[in-house]
């Protein structure tokens, strides 16, 4: 090996760090940090487990999806709501904040909601009435991926000025990070709150439905048998509609969400490592498990900001991927395994 590159290594080796002190000290504040993180990486990773439970598929674009609830919320907020964008806090009080942001989720939900029906309908069911192979789904997934990103990227500011192109949109701020009160010596944000708070009650939900109603025991049916499930009556176009509905409403919600913890955010290839790390979230708690991509997304934020405090913040996202090749190699159909089929997700 040349000893320049030599030197590169040892450059690149020199910057880990390996701080225990770091991570002990601020043990309380790095969780609960973590746990904010964790419910938007497991709201998001709920549509990728669903999905995969009804038809084995990995919806690569879901992650876009994801990206477009964002520039929903941010387009409600701008024009819809009328908060025009500086970068400085809004003031409107408690009452009205927790409104306006209600509006803005609730828009994001139904632009992600639309996409994610809208993909299923123009990419995924020409493919299943043809019976295409597996390998072509997949394929077909990472080019719609790209395909929605360079739409923003290039499109998007064709039709509404301002909006898309290379650069983040200019962020509207409606809550300011306040600290509220603290857990062991670490500070409970506003923001943290929120967060965690709209997420739990959202997975609350989701649960509810998929367990609990008609349309999630048909869920269920058709992920564990859908020729049995068709032939008693089960609707299955209607069913992975239903189910890509719901993947995309969740990712709304969770683009919302996004925007409080990192408003300058938006931007087209804003969900891309967010959705990778939400793909990791679902495998590492158990791809086609609901409750196991909800685990996993919790375990994922706070893993990695412990590995965060270790080695340094340049090595977080690397910290999250390792854990997830480490738990697959202990066990490979993750935490709480692959259930939806059997009724125990």
């Amino acid at each position: 090996m040349p000893s320049d590159c030599l030197g590169e290594y040892a450059c690149t080796a020199a910057n880990i760090n390996f701080n225990v002190d770091n991570l002990l000290n601020g043990f309380w504040q790095f969780t609960i940090d973590g746990l904010s993180w964790g419910a938007i990486y497991a709201l998001v990773a709920v549509g990728y487990t669903l999905v995969f439970g009804v038809l084995r598929l990995i919806n690569f674009a879901h992650s876009e999806i994801f990206m477009l609830g964002m520039f929903g919320a941010y387009f409600c907020l701008d024009v819809i709501l009328g908060f025009t964008p500086s970068g400085n806090a809004y003031n409107k009080g408690i009452a009205l904040t927790v409104l306006y942001l209600a509006i803005a989720m609730i828009f994001a939900m139904l632009v992600s909601g639309s996409a994610a029906v809208g993909l299923e309908f123009v990419a995924y069911r020409p493919l299943r009435k043809r019976n295409a192979r597996p390998l072509t789904f997949l394929i077909t997934a990472i080019g719609m991926s790209f395909v929605l990103q360079e739409f923003v990227h290039f499109i998007l500011p064709q039709i509404i000025d301002g909006y898309g192109g290379s650069n983040a949109q200019q962020p509207v701020v409606l809550v300011q990070p306040k600290t509220q009160f603290t857990i062991f010596g670490a500070a409970v944000s506003n923001v943290t709150i929120v967060i965690v708070v709209a997420a739990l009650i959202l997975a609350l939900l989701t649960d509810i439905a998929i367990n609990r109603t008609k349309f999630g025991r048909g869920i269920r049916a058709v992920a564990q048998d859908p020729t049995t499930a068709t032939l008693m009556g089960v609707s299955r176009e209607r069913i992975i509609m239903t189910t890509f509905l719901i993947g995309g409403l969740l990712a709304g919600a969770a683009a919302l969400l996004y925007t409080l913890k990192v408003p300058q955010g938006i931007i087209y290839s804003g969900g891309f490592l967010l959705g990778i790390k939400a793909f990791s979230a679902a495998v590492l708690g158990g791809i086609g498990n609901l409750r196991g991509a909800l685990l996993g997304g919790l375990l994922l934020g706070i893993m990695e900001n412990y590995g965060q405090a270790l080695f340094g913040t340049q090595w977080r996202d690397v910290v999250a991927f390792v854990l997830l090749v480490l738990v697959l190699l202990i066990r490979p159909t993750g935490i709480l395994g692959e259930s939806l089929g059997k009724a125990r997700a």
